[in-house]
């Protein structure tokens, strides 16, 4: 088995019982798979660089590739699928942290939490008096790009605090209370928040352009813990400069670790290093669950959650 990136203690020792676990050197990834490319038949992938395409094709034996987290835009599916390959993810397990994370990121943002604490710790609070007032979220419009797991648990989550919920998905969902957009610009419109939750890749890379966050307005805030690729970031940067929006709370990014030095300047943003997920209890469940997609599929040739793609395999 190949690990890609890095992985507990905890799973590491789940994984030695049963494969041998062979580590992807960051160095030298190419003479690597060359050299072992053919005698790996399983891949554990919890890194920013993914499973590309010729990274399969280098690994002619391989059946099965685990994805540590729910999304898994890292991964090229299709060169999978074409090839044979189950690929996995780690669903429902992460749902209730991140759904957190993105109420977090509301209140934090729309109630000024860290200007407040800079207010405070650098003494204009004794200085200069009270800081600015925030905002309430209670009364407000609250759009959900992506009505999937997380989206469903964060609107149940903000129910509690008065908002009117609204939803854009390319598919309707007739199951649920809330209103549904078919134009995601004509929501931003009716809309003091957007929350963004979509998976990264092609479908929806840069859907909050420039029109969606003009719409969202000077008062809107946006809030995005789906992919950084979802929005278009200069012309975020370029719309909380010059007013254009309101504010911005992000725990994900266009090239991350790489944040722009701009948007971290600014005060209106409100910024997180891709924490969504990141408790220990929730990542020790993402953990097992990505061993028990290995161990299920080479047992049974069937694992316990494989990706929509892969689900007919």
């Amino acid at each position: 088995m190949l690990l890609v990136g890095s992985a507990t203690e905890r799973m590491l020792g789940q994984l030695g019982a049963v494969f041998e676990v062979l580590d992807l050197p960051e160095d030298n990834r190419d003479k690597f798979l060359a050299e072992r490319g053919g005698d790996i038949g399983y891949v554990l992938s919890s890194g920013h660089g993914g499973v590309p395409a010729e990274m399969i094709a280098a690994m002619p034996s391989l059946r099965v590739i685990s994805n540590f987290g729910v999304g898994y835009d890292a991964v090229d599916v299709a060169e999978a699928v074409a090839r044979g390959v189950m690929v996995t993810h780690t669903p429902d397990v992460l749902n209730d942290e991140v759904a957190n994370t993105a109420v977090m990121l509301l209140l934090a943002t729309a109630r000024n939490l860290l200007a407040d604490n800079a207010w405070l710790t650098s003494g204009r609070w004794r200085e200069q008096g009270n800081a600015p007032l925030s905002r309430s979220v209670r009364g407000s419009t609250v759009g959900i790009l992506g009505l999937g797991r997380i989206g469903l648990a964060t609107a149940e989550k903000l129910a509690v605090f008065g908002v009117d919920i609204v939803y854009h998905t390319r598919t309707r969902r007739d199951e649920v209370p809330y209103r549904h957009y078919d134009d995601l610009t004509d929501m931003a419109r009716g809309c003091d928040v957007l929350i963004s939750i979509v998976p990264g890749g092609a479908g929806t890379e840069g859907i909050i352009n420039r029109a969606v966050i003009e719409a969202l307005g000077p008062e809107g805030i946006l809030i995005n813990i789906g992919r950084g690729s979802a929005v278009d970031e200069p012309e975020l940067i370029a719309a909380l400069s010059d007013g254009r929006l309101g504010k911005a709370g992000l725990d994900v990014f266009a090239d991350e670790p790489n944040v722009p030095a701009e948007l971290m300047a600014l005060e209106n943003a409100t910024l997180l290093p891709h924490v969504g997920s990141a408790t220990v209890e929730t990542r020790a469940a993402m953990g097992d669950l990505a061993v028990e997609n290995l161990t299920r599929f080479q047992a049974t040739g069937k694992p316990v959650t494989p990706v929509a793609e892969c689900r007919g395999m």
